[in-house]
């Protein structure tokens, strides 16, 4: 069976495409794109992906990529696409009376089966909204009847779900490839029953969290949710990466987007425990594709794209212990046709640095390291692992391999930071610009400051967030120390990090807040051309609510969380033993060369990575 295609000449949508600044977000048909059914017959589920975002950002994520694959690779089902609408699209679409609809067939979102929702960053939650809203979804799930799609969403942000289940009607916890499946058959057997009964059936589904099963009770300790599901909810996870589903192709895109590449992912998950970092928490245990099986897919897929760059992806791309063994396979085929090698993410030390030495496509610029803070005391509270001679010599490093410009990332607020943590921060950059100055006349220093944004899931879960002015100032000392026009320092504005911190700790009440935000016309509120503090503060005004009490508040040992009822893999104790650590200034090592660290997983699930790494 095939669809419908979106761009006959008499589709209502082209004459919008005159009034937006960026018709090509909304065009589709690109190449790689799926339209119509694997297999034959009538489709059992149809189903569209939603990402909160625009195009180049949403394209750019190689999760969406998976999903995409994956549900267009099952027997039955249609899996089709939809992006948020820019502002001037969305305004154009209601001028038009014209709903948001799918890229490949052109079908409003209330026509779909069920509408699937990426949740990559806190601050897209009123893009969620409007992107149900013109799909004619009601925005509640207590609104919706038996003949509106069912609401998933899935990613990170699932694991701190509070805020928005009120619009979610299920949440998907842990690895797609796991779980998207077995939801999808669900979805297909309970066909024409009545939504409690379909949401029932979900629920049985291990890794799925349904909030209409739950209620919620508000004390001074914290937040009591009671549920007819079992508690807690465990996130699942792909176990051996080699045997997990691999794209055999992927959505070209029609125009530039963030990262235009084929990414091929390496390993999933991190030991190195920054205490700050959720994702290094969160998507533990630590899974390497083996070697081969990377080069396989980065072969087929750079044959499949026509793409003219690979990407080898992961949260440390330099720590996956195959990598030597890639680079010598791939580098001459790649050389040969022209194709460039990247690594996403480097470590702060001298062989990172001789590794991208080897890849021509960052030769162009400067690379990017994230030292996180300005003083060795201070990356030991949160567990960097990197000390001031790493510094020193990946900057080094770098001049004698030729590049005369780095970025580097620091932190602002993190617990217990001092002014003398502070003053490092300069004195690192100033110490930067001095090592490349030496040999480039024309040395280059950038310096990014974001505010710490406390983290579910982490160390440092239970620490209050600085004050956003406080952040501010902060940020705007550190620009006068400095005192180098050859040294630029930028940071994001504290305002977003601390909306990001309200939602990102926040519970089933903000819900309420959200909804009036939207409904004053807070839109994209991670971009800073569109961010509108006020109108969120006036929401929390209205609702009676105090955003302080998300964000910069301490927590106490035994508090009850809104995100309690989710296990991630890795237990409270471990977390909490961290926290402590951090306190006393007490580093933990990489558990891959250390001995285990009791983080809650079982020692045999991390075997096969500590011989890897013995070896």
């Amino acid at each position: 069976m095939t669809v419908e295609r979106p761009f006959e000449m008499d589709n209502p949508l082209w004459p919008l495409l005159a009034t937006v600044k960026h018709p090509s977000r909304y065009i589709g048909q690109e190449w790689g794109a799926v339209a119509g059914l694997n297999g034959s017959g009538k489709p059992t589920v149809r189903l569209c992906l939603a990402f909160p975002d625009v195009y180049e950002v949403g394209m750019s994520f190689l999760g969406f990529q998976i999903l995409y694959a994956l549900g267009n690779s099952l027997e039955g089902i249609v899996t089709e696409r939809a992006y948020c609408p820019w502002i001037d699209m969305e305004a154009s679409l209601r001028a038009a009376g014209l709903p948001l609809s799918s890229l490949e067939s052109g079908t409003p979102l209330n026509r779909f089966d069920a509408v699937g929702f990426t949740l990559q960053y806190e601050l897209t939650a009123t893009n969620i909204l409007t992107m149900l809203d013109l799909g004619g979804i009601p925005l509640r799930a207590e609104l919706r009847g038996d003949g509106d799609p069912l609401v998933m969403a899935g990613g990170p942000g699932a694991l701190a779900p509070e805020p928005l289940a009120p619009f979610i009607d299920f949440f998907c916890l842990g690895d797609g490839e796991i779980l998207l499946p077995a939801v999808l058959e669900a979805l297909s057997e309970t066909r024409g029953l009545p939504r409690e009964d379909r949401l029932a059936r979900i629920a049985e589904i291990p890794g799925v969290y349904v909030p209409a099963l739950s209620t919620c009770e508000f004390s001074a300790n914290g937040v009591e949710i009671r549920s007819k599901q079992v508690f807690p909810v465990k996130r699942q996870f792909v176990r051996d990466m080699d045997s997990a589903f691999a794209p055999r192709s992927l959505v070209v895109p029609d125009t530039g987007i963030i990262h235009d590449r084929v990414p091929v992912e390496i390993f999933r998950g991190c030991t190195r425990g920054c205490r700050f970092c959720q994702a290094g928490m969160v998507y533990r245990p630590l899974r390497e594709r083996s070697p081969e099986k990377v080069v396989e897919i980065a072969r087929h897929l750079l044959g499949k794209t026509g793409w003219e760059e690979v990407g080898l992806v992961s949260l440390s791309s330099c720590d996956y212990t195959g990598l030597v063994p890639v680079l010598e396979a791939l580098s001459g085929d790649l050389r040969d046709s022209g194709v460039k090698l990247s690594l996403p993410s480097l470590r702060m030390d001298a062989f990172s640095v001789a590794l991208a030495a080897r890849l021509e496509t960052v030769k162009r610029g400067g690379l990017t390291f994230a030292p996180e803070a300005g003083s060795q005391r201070l990356r030991n509270v949160i567990n960097k692992g990197i000390g001031e001679d790493d510094i020193r010599t990946t900057i080094e490093s770098l001049s004698e391999h030729g590049w005369d410009r780095v970025k580097l990332y620091f932190m602002v607020g993190l617990p217990t930071e001092t002014e003398a943590d502070l003053a490092g921060i300069a004195d690192i950059s100033r110490e930067a610009f001095a090592i490349l100055r030496k040999r480039h006349r024309r040395a280059e220093v950038s310096v990014s400051v974001n505010g710490f944004i406390p983290k579910p899931h982490t160390p440092f879960q239970w620490e209050p967030q600085l004050p956003f002015q406080e952040t501010e100032s902060r940020c705007r000392g550190l620009k006068r120390q400095i005192g180098n026009p050859k040294i630029t320092l930028n940071y994001h504005d504290p305002r977003q990090g601390f909306i990001e911190a309200v939602f990102a700790r926040g519970d089933r009440r903000l819900a309420n807040v959200i909804e009036r935000a939207w409904n004053t016309g807070c839109r994209f509120d991670g971009w800073t051309e569109t961010f509108r503090f006020e109108s969120w503060m006036q929401a929390f005004e209205s609702e009676g609510l105090d955003p302080h009490f998300f964000a910069t508040r301490s927590r106490e040992k035994d508090e009850r969380f809104p995100w309690d009822q989710i296990d991630t893999g890795v237990s409270r104790e471990f977390l909490w033993r961290e926290r402590g650590k951090a306190f006393s200034e007490d580093a933990t090592p990489d558990c891959r060369t250390g001995k285990c660290q009791g983080c809650g997983f079982l020692p045999e699930e991390c075997s096969r990575l500590r011989e890897a790494a013995e070896e």
